[in-house]
């Protein structure tokens, strides 16, 4: 087990006050428009708590969270390309993707892997409505603590993978005339008997190490099933589902200082052998396999003023085991 070292970050979970029963019926849910921007929400009320966060630098290699018990690591990794544009949507498409393909396949050891989405994030690029070009808009950091998928939606993400992309899917620009990412036939075997995982490469983009709204991701090992709520995200062409979070005190936080453009965060989305997807619950002991982590953007106290704009990018990648 991590040991966790002072320090205090403020969290945003959902609210006690919604009622347990729009969870089950749709009733937490966001509209999503094709720039990847909500509408608005419906049903969700958040509240505020400090939580402890523990700087992962500050930790022996030995304590250090790991991808398969943690649900989170880091690596570095440096760019193939320094000079990679990351708002050109074209570039992080064909140039980008392919490296963060290698990189979950070296973390994981998945015999397959392939990046199919991403987000570029900065609170002042979504406050001055930046686009990237050829794509969507610039988003915000997420301020609420979440996971990206479901018990319900990851294997649903997989089946879409194997039609051709829909207007909100970034390979639609790529990827036209019938075809798609994943063989639907392998894609059915491997939800039958095998293993996949949805894996995010986070990194910072700028020159600058990251100072404001670093990303805390939570120790999958102190998830309980109870934590986690249904929250409906409605797109033009599909509805997709996240984990809200309820609050608990046993939830572990840690973030890395100061990340740079030469390292990356590996953070499981979901895992098929995790031991809340295959079993029904999350929390365990040193040996459980982690299905995901939840993660949220934070403030860190210690941020100087004048500290420079975060600005990332997410991608997210299919994995798969033969």
């Amino acid at each position: 087990m991590m040991t966790y070292s002072p320090g205090t970050g403020r969290f945003n979970y959902l609210g006690a006050s919604v009622e347990p029963s729009l969870y089950r019926n749709g009733k937490v849910l966001t509209r999503r428009d094709r720039d990847g921007s909500d509408d608005h929400w419906v049903g969700v009320d958040l509240e505020e708590y400090p939580m402890p966060v523990c700087d992962v630098r500050q930790l022996d290699a030995a304590q250090r969270p790991t991808l398969a018990r943690n649900g989170f690591c880091m690596a570095r990794s440096p760019l193939v390309r320094p000079d990679f544009d990351f708002l050109s949507h074209d570039e992080v498409v064909g140039r980008y993707y392919p490296e963060c393909a290698d990189i979950v396949r070296e973390a994981s050891g998945a015999s397959f892997a392939a990046a199919f989405d991403h987000n570029v994030r900065s609170a002042g690029g979504k406050s001055s409505r930046s686009r990237i070009r050829g794509g969507q808009e610039v988003q915000g950091p997420a301020h609420v603590v979440h996971g990206d998928y479901t018990l319900t939606s990851a294997p649903q993400r997989l089946r879409d993978l194997t039609r051709q992309p829909g207007e909100n899917d970034t390979l639609a620009t790529v990827i036209a005339d019938g075809t798609s990412l994943l063989d639907r036939d392998e894609v059915e075997c491997v939800l039958a008997s095998g293993r996949f995982a949805i894996i995010n490469i986070w990194r910072n983009v700028r020159p600058e190490p990251v100072a404001t709204h670093p990303l805390a991701l939570c120790d999958a090992a102190s998830v309980n099933p109870d934590d986690l709520v249904v929250f409906e995200i409605h797109y033009a062409d599909r509805i997709g589902e996240n984990y809200f979070a309820r609050h608990a005190d046993a939830h572990r936080w840690s973030f890395y200082s100061a990340l740079t453009r030469d390292e990356v965060l590996i953070l499981k989305q979901w895992d098929s052998d995790g031991t809340l997807a295959s079993s029904g619950g999350q929390r365990g002991d040193g040996d459980a396999t982690s299905t995901f982590s939840f993660h949220s953007a934070f403030e860190d106290p210690s941020t100087p003023d004048d500290a420079p704009d975060r600005w990332s990018i997410e991608v997210r990648c299919v994995a798969l085991w033969s």
